[in-house]
């Protein structure tokens, strides 16, 4: 089994949605046998989608200069590593009601027509497909099953649109409301990550 691990988090250290990709990955990989891919985005961040990505992008692999295949070549490395990975473990925080800057750039890195998505006479097709995916997803406050939360229907969104359509999400929530909220919430997470990785 071939598990690749995203951390989103901002913070290289202290991130619950680290913590609870971590205990997922621990238990998936309970024998010891499965290959394990962490690419930790603040400490490696993968450059935004600005102007020269996009031009590079959109530029004919025989025409584009030394520069503009470096860009490229980066997004085709995270690709890659989806494609290759039979499980996908995300730490994704809310920040301001959203995924960081962090997933966004990792998003936008894996989205590519014709690669990981197309369109067909219907609609966008997914290609990721045939992959488990675990989200563990953490928030300051109170957001699940509330007009609040934005970040899931985004996520969901997204995944869906590039084949990742099985999917687990982990909550962690109310860790801006004291250290008993905290507990509880790391507690509750924890609970779940065993209820779904018996």
């Amino acid at each position: 089994m071939n598990i690749l691990q995203i951390n989103s988090s901002a913070r290289s250290t202290g991130s619950e949605s680290t913590r609870l990709a971590d205990a997922i990955v621990a238990k998936l990989n309970a024998s010891g046998t499965a290959t394990v891919v962490r690419r930790d985005l603040a400490a490696a961040p993968h450059p935004v989608l600005d102007e020269a990505a996009l031009q590079a992008l959109f530029t004919p692999a025989d025409a584009r200069t030394p520069d503009q295949n470096a860009r490229v070549a980066l997004d085709d490395a995270l690709i890659a590593q989806a494609q290759a990975a039979d499980v996908i473990v995300i730490g994704a925080p809310m920040y301001n009601f959203g995924i960081t800057v962090q997933l966004k750039s990792w998003f936008d890195a894996i989205a590519r027509a014709g690669v990981t998505f197309k369109y067909g006479a219907t609609g966008p097709v997914g290609l990721l497909t045939g992959k488990k995916v675990y989200v563990a997803v953490t928030r300051g406050g109170i957001h699940k099953d509330a007009p609040s939360d934005v970040q899931l229907p985004h996520l969901k969104a997204f995944l869906s649109f590039v084949g990742l359509t099985d999917v687990q999400f982990v909550f962690s929530e109310g860790h801006g409301l004291g250290a008993e909220a905290v507990e509880r919430a790391r507690l509750d997470a924890d609970q779940q990550i065993n209820a779904v990785l018996v």
